[in-house]
């Protein structure tokens, strides 16, 4: 409910804004109404509609409302999963003139980066800026520079792997299933097991290239190990379903990298709220455009994480929650 909420939300801004504008599009939009206000038109680039991706674009564009009210324009586009998708939609923002890109995950980032050196460009729901573009994690600062900045969604990793021996504690193997096709998750199962194997605990992994392997690579995996670990992957989080389907039967417990997986086939993670990240970028977004704030001199910027767990799987697997996790809503 809350996010249709936003969407109406943002839609009715988008109303008001064309109403402003006229027909004329972003050019029209940018040309400023009859009182001389400055128009803004935001591209938004989202990967794939999933929980945590539609929360992170919904407090984007709603920070943008509370900050610049109907003087904002939203072109949200969608590209299905598809990181091919994402570099037609960013060219499509060029050719429109937009002001400023939203790139919501790592592909939708990386294309926007190659696409334009000039528009600013900020990621959202990006684990590792060093990873996604490519730069020296031994001596990346935390500012990217040029016109990319945005906000990550990296989690906690080291104490990630801690609860996998806190929740299953008898634990002697821990399986990772990630997507190959997402950088970020790749960063993650790095640390993740090199951070599990200084704890004691065995890693296999589990890869798959897209959605089609999800099924018979987790099917693999209940049968190998003690336990699961699911990062942030989105093509994990847009399948949860299907691991859902094999893992609850099994009773093998997974620990997930964000809440939203969590909330499907987890017991138990250390997340962050995404619509409090898209609002934070969303606010960075807001200072670029009105000129308070240079893009190029403006750090990465994070939010707090929550230990959460799910009642109802807990109860399934007959496993007591934790002291300091709260029940996911």
């Amino acid at each position: 409910m809350k996010k249709k909420i936003f969407a109406i939300a943002a839609a009715a801004v988008l109303s008001l804004s064309l109403a402003a504008c006229g027909s004329g599009g972003a050019d029209s939009a940018d040309s400023g109404s009859a009182s001389g206000e400055k128009k803004y038109v935001v591209g938004v680039c989202q990967l794939v509609q999933h929980e945590a991706l539609d929360a992170a674009t919904a407090g984007f564009e709603q920070a943008l409302i509370d900050e610049l009210g109907d003087a904002v324009q939203f072109d949200e586009q969608n590209a299905s999963g598809e990181a091919a998708n994402c570099s037609t939609i960013i060219n499509g923002f060029l050719s429109k003139d937009v002001d400023l890109i939203m790139a919501n995950a790592t592909p939708a980032l990386t294309a926007a980066a190659s696409a334009t050196s000039e528009v600013p460009i900020l990621g959202t729901s990006v684990t590792a800026y060093s990873a996604a573009l490519d730069l020296d994690d031994a001596t990346f600062t935390g500012v990217v520079g040029g016109n990319i900045s945005g906000t990550s969604d990296l989690p906690p990793l080291d104490q990630q792997a801690k609860m996998i021996i806190d929740w299953v504690p008898d634990a002697k193997t821990a399986g990772i299933i990630y997507c190959t096709a997402e950088a970020n998750s790749a960063y993650q199962v790095k640390v993740i097991s090199e951070e599990l194997a200084n704890l004691g605990v065995s890693v296999k992994e589990y890869s798959f290239t897209d959605s089609n392997d999800i099924a018979s690579v987790t099917t693999k995996a209940v049968g190998e190990v003690d336990v699961i670990y699911l990062p942030t992957d989105n093509t994990v989080a847009s399948n949860t379903e299907t691991i859902a389907n094999i893992v609850i039967p099994a009773k093998v417990p997974v620990i997930a990298g964000e809440v939203g997986i969590m909330s499907s086939c987890g017991i138990a993670s250390l997340s962050i709220s995404y619509y409090d990240l898209g609002y934070t970028t969303g606010k960075m977004a807001a200072k670029i455009l009105t000129g308070e704030a240079n893009i190029s001199e403006m750090p990465i910027e994070y939010t707090d994480v929550t230990a959460v767990y799910n009642a109802d799987l807990c109860s399934q697997y007959g496993i007591t929650p934790l002291d300091g996790y709260v029940p996911a809503e």
